[in-house]
């Protein structure tokens, strides 16, 4: 009897490892599930509560998701102990949802050394707190653009999910599930990471080396190396543009290859291609941030606004000016 005593004493020597959730009004329910889920599993294959966790919002009564499911909040934004581990959980018009409350409270929370992680879009809250200044960090994709934008002092990856210190911040979707082994597996070791992973299904645990978004050929659905190195090309020279001339050149082609490569495989020049590209982050620049629109041309290559608008009108049906204004009254509702 005397080592199960000595285990059982072990065991209520260390209290379970507390996770707040704190989530932000449209918040994605995957990033949250996902990471829930993890703790969950993480307790039942250890056949003991190593984890728990509590939900945390503004005003402290219920919160809904962007899928419309509404959750019942345990807390409001209190003081917490001083070992909980804060997971802010964003989602669509993250913007709107990162208040003057619960910047407040995160900041206060960070002076007393709490570790914070910001959840897909969250990231930018906590950024916008300053709890990433001199940090590397990721987000969401769709919001890579606006946040390189905006907070200039954060060294932003591409990555899944990014651990500098005591910030951890995730792209969105599964990469939650990435960020909570990495933790499971810190706390208690490989083996229960790695049981966690084959409860999940998840066969292809990712690091913190591995990018969030699908290759060029995958995106968009065709396996020619010189067509993928073009794209990539334009990809990463948005605010000033490369000609095809230039593109082609740099591939070993003609001209007039690459417009027969662009022609065959997707239906369009590559001068319409690279225009949709950066009519696509000036859109979402637009959508995700405060940048003027004649900043928001500059940034996407267009030497003047008249030309901007010109072409943004061609390809969406509206006007820039339209798009901010269509986009605030829909926050506003």
């Amino acid at each position: 009897m005397q080592p199960e005593t000595a285990k059982t004493t072990e065991r209520t020597a260390k209290a379970p490892r507390r996770f707040v959730f704190v989530l932000l009004d449209n918040f994605t329910l995957l990033c949250f599930s996902a990471a829930v889920e993890s703790l969950r599993i993480a307790n039942r294959m250890a056949d003991e509560t190593l984890y728990e966790w509590v939900l945390a919002g503004e005003g402290g009564e219920t919160i809904s998701c962007s899928a419309g499911a509404e959750f019942k909040l345990d807390i409001d934004l209190n003081e917490l102990r001083r070992d909980d581990v804060v997971m802010i959980c964003g989602g669509i018009n993250v913007q709107a949802a990162t208040t003057k409350k619960v910047l407040n409270w995160l900041r206060r929370e960070a002076r007393r050394g709490l570790k914070v992680a910001g959840l897909c879009t969250a990231a930018y809250t906590v950024a916008k707190a300053g709890l990433l200044d001199g940090k590397r960090a990721t987000i969401h994709w769709e919001n890579h653009d606006s946040f390189l934008e905006e907070f200039e002092d954060v060294e932003l990856t591409k990555s899944v999910f990014v651990v500098d210190g005591n910030r951890m911040t995730t792209a969105g979707g599964t990469s939650s599930i990435d960020l909570m082994l990495k933790i499971i597996a810190d706390d208690h070791g490989e083996k229960l990471a790695n049981s966690v992973a084959d409860q999940l299904i998840y066969s292809s645990i990712r690091t913190d080396q591995d990018t969030q978004r699908l290759s060029v050929p995958t995106r968009i659905g065709v396996r020619h190396p010189k067509l993928s190195q073009v794209i990539q090309m334009m990809e990463s020279n948005i605010e000033e543009p490369i000609s095809p001339s230039v593109l082609a050149k740099d591939v070993g082609m003609s001209t007039r290859q690459l417009e027969r490569l662009f022609r065959r495989y997707l239906n369009r020049s590559p001068k319409r291609y690279y225009m949709e590209l950066r009519l696509q982050k000036a859109r979402n620049l637009l959508m995700q941030t405060d940048m003027t629109v004649i900043n928001v041309a500059l940034a996407c290559g267009f030497a003047s606004p008249s030309h901007f608008s010109k072409c943004y009108r061609a390809h969406y049906n509206t006007t820039p000016y339209r798009e901010r204004g269509a986009q605030s009254a829909r926050l506003s509702v």
